[in-house]
């Protein structure tokens, strides 16, 4: 009896391939998110928009659990998982860059003038 190892060779390239990508192909993880502008931008308007983005990602958090809740068949339970952790952390996020913020105008108010 005898194995050919061609077609297995082939298809641990092909599953090396899937799971490692070629090194000339460059894949960035869309993990930040960019804001606009920053070179002139007022702070506020900044900041405005850094909370308005957490404020659409709770209510597509929201949207989701109650469009699942109802039994929408379209929505799945991992991605209002997904999409509530998404909106957990970004929350989590906001309120850690408040707290920095408040430190720091306590920090500066209390100095001598």
């Amino acid at each position: 009896m005898q194995i050919s190892a061609n077609p297995l060779m082939q298809e641990m390239q092909s599953l090396r391939g899937e799971i490692a990508p070629s090194i000339g192909s460059s894949i960035r993880p869309n993990l930040t998110q960019q804001v606009n502008n920053t070179t002139g931008a007022d702070f506020s308007q900044l900041l405005s928009q850094a909370v308005g983005s957490v404020n659409e990602l709770q209510q597509t958090s929201s949207s989701l659990a109650t469009r699942l809740d109802m039994g929408d068949t379209t929505v799945t339970l991992s991605d209002t998982v997904i999409a509530r952790e998404k909106a957990g952390v970004a929350f989590e996020a906001t309120v850690q860059v408040r707290n920095k913020l408040v430190d720091a105008y306590k920090e500066i108010m209390s100095m001598p003038v």
